[in-house]
């Protein structure tokens, strides 16, 4: 590997079924890494939640415009998901690398996350899983944000979603959420010092002249 792939962030896939504590756990990441950290801003013709900023959680944007940009390629991914249209930018990552970031953070359904790594094998996919099903549902109808039929629908594709975990690098159970914070930060401080991310600063030292008598 040479050193301008060394200087690329490390991806960083986070997926989850709806209500596992996938959105507040990379809200977290954000408030941690800091600088370190950069999160991919999807698009989606979803309307906005409550609190959600436009820009910032997501490009909220229109079917029309979104079919628009599939058309022009602008798409690293995206998929339909309870309806809507998600995807992530092709010129996310490279933004965060001329940012300097070290990770950067694709908050992705596993249909994203299978996308994204046919493109980039090196990417790390996490799983974020709920303690039960139960609790699933508790914290869905929690939000108050569902109508009834949204919240069906989303509960009867949880499971779908969970049928994916194989695929992914790392599970990580959301039973208590500072547990799994920090296993959360556990995996992305591995994956910086993985032998093929590190390896060019290594081959820089043995490079080095010998001191000088």
């Amino acid at each position: 590997m040479n050193q301008s792939h060394a200087s690329e962030p490390l991806l960083l896939i986070i997926s989850s079924p709806s209500g596992a504590g996938k959105t507040t756990l990379t809200h977290r990441l954000l408030d941690q890494f800091g600088e370190q950290l950069a999160f991919s801003i999807s698009h989606t013709t979803r309307a906005p939640r409550p609190n959600e900023v436009d820009g910032q959680d997501y490009h909220f944007i229109d079917h029309a415009a979104f079919r628009a940009r599939i058309a022009e390629g602008q798409f690293a991914e995206w998929a339909e998901v309870h309806g809507n249209l998600y995807g992530t930018s092709v010129g996310e990552i490279e933004r965060a690398r001329r940012a300097g970031r070290r990770v950067l953070l694709f908050d992705v359904d596993y249909q994203g996350a299978r996308q994204i790594k046919a493109k980039r094998p090196e990417a790390v996919g996490v799983f974020i899983l709920p303690p039960s099903m139960s609790e699933l549902r508790r914290r869905l109808e929690s939000r108050g944000t569902e109508s009834p039929e949204s919240l069906e629908r989303r509960y009867a594709k949880a499971k779908e979603e969970i049928e994916h975990y194989p695929f992914f690098d790392y599970l990580v159970l959301n039973d208590d959420l500072q547990q799994a914070l920090a296993e959360l930060r556990g995996i992305i401080h591995a994956e910086l010092c993985r032998r093929r991310r590190l390896a060019p600063s290594a081959e820089a030292l043995l490079r080095e002249p010998p001191p000088e008598p």
